[in-house]
């Protein structure tokens, strides 16, 4: 069973869905059903229910949120992808906070050639576990915040929130 919670953030609510004490979805959304319809149908097939803590995950987040930038850089996530994508949210997750990178800098940080900035940025796109895997902190090359799957003020609320803090 895929358990869900919605907690309230500044930027807005925040659902985290999990399996067995691993995130598999996280989104700014307000309704869990929009990130399990992101699933892979496997996932889905073993349902939805929504709870009203997902105890280490809830606690964890909420550290975050308050300010404990690291907090959630511990808690175990799994999500699908080829080896390349895998490589690239695995380099996502060593980005610190407070910190950004281009799409260049990602792929190269994922053992990939800077050429490969655009896998970097589809493998942003597709990232199904914002903000644990920290695709906010990418920035395009050219300047600017560069497109967010939950808008560019929740992208430009969460670097704010972590360079604030450092």
């Amino acid at each position: 069973m895929i358990e869900a919670q919605v907690l309230p953030t500044p930027t807005g609510p925040l659902a985290l869905l999990a399996r067995d004490g691993v995130l598999v979805a996280a989104g700014f959304t307000a309704d869990p059903a929009d990130m399990f319809t992101r699933l892979a149908p496997n996932l889905q097939s073993e349902g939805l229910d929504v709870v009203d803590d997902l105890g280490e995950i809830t606690r964890l987040t909420m550290a975050y949120l308050d300010g404990d930038l690291e907090a959630i850089d511990t808690l175990p996530v799994s999500q699908p992808g080829t080896p390349k994508r895998q490589a690239l949210h695995k380099a996502l997750r060593e980005v610190k906070p407070g910190t950004t990178v281009t799409y260049g800098e990602l792929a190269e940080r994922a053992g990939l050639p800077r050429t490969a900035a655009r896998a970097a940025g589809s493998a942003c796109a597709q990232n199904l576990i914002a903000p644990f895997v920290p695709c906010h902190r990418v920035l395009p090359g050219s300047g600017g915040f560069g497109g967010y799957y939950y808008g560019t003020a929740v992208k430009q609320w969460l670097l704010t929130h972590e360079s604030a803090k450092i």
